[in-house]
């Protein structure tokens, strides 16, 4: 099957004063999904947002909405999210010594389901949930906050993911740290799906920015 490269702007890096036109401009340019980065200031040292990001963000687009829950107790903020009209709801395998039941959980509720592996957590924590999952999430740097350096290593996860994949269908997505001087080899790898922050909401352009990494997902 060929995988298209997928970009996913991470709306955590953005000018959030001025949030609805980010979006529309990032529509605008073309990209596939909003990813929605949510931290609660426990499982991560940081905090972000509640669910009304998503009606702010449902109110200028139809764009996929990607949650990603760097938090602890992820029981408790599935049905909100889920409510609140994500498309897909990623919870870290770190989080929780339930992840089957959180993962059918996002299922029942109708959505997407993916889990999310730290820089310091092999591969083999989440291979027995590889049927369970629309996508696998590497991250490139530690969660909780956007401009980290990409942790090199990460590029050898997605291969990994990708040699035990066969005929599954799950997606690979990489998120902290993406640029134009890792993408390439991640997409080589067999990564599929790109959260950037920094790299294009500190660019001048957004739409150069976005025409930029297409370039290297040709």
């Amino acid at each position: 099957m060929k995988r298209v490269g997928l970009i996913a702007p991470s709306i955590a890096a953005a000018d959030l004063g001025k949030l609805r036109d980010e979006v529309r401009e990032l529509e605008s340019a073309g990209v596939d999904t909003i990813h929605i980065d949510i931290m609660d200031g426990a499982f991560v040292p940081n905090l972000t947002f509640g669910p009304w990001i998503l009606d702010v963000i449902r109110s200028v687009s139809h764009l996929p909405l990607d949650c990603h829950l760097m938090v602890t107790r992820p029981q408790d903020w599935i049905p909100i999210f889920a409510q609140a009209g994500a498309d897909r709801i990623t919870v870290h395998i770190e989080s929780t010594p339930h992840i089957h039941r959180h993962l059918e959980s996002i299922n029942k509720l109708g959505k997407k389901a993916g889990v999310s592996l730290n820089p310091g957590s092999p591969v083999s924590l989440v291979e027995e949930l590889l049927d369970w999952v629309d996508v696998v999430q590497v991250m490139g740097v530690d969660p909780g906050f956007s401009g980290q350096d990409f942790i090199p290593n990460t590029v050898e996860k997605v291969r990994r993911l990708t040699e035990v994949r066969g005929s599954r269908t799950y997606l690979i997505k990489v998120d902290g740290g993406v640029s134009t001087k890792n993408i390439a080899s991640l997409r080589q790898a067999g990564a599929d799906i790109f959260v950037l922050g920094s790299f294009i909401f500190s660019h001048p352009n957004r739409r150069s920015a976005i025409a930029e990494i297409r370039n290297y997902l040709k």
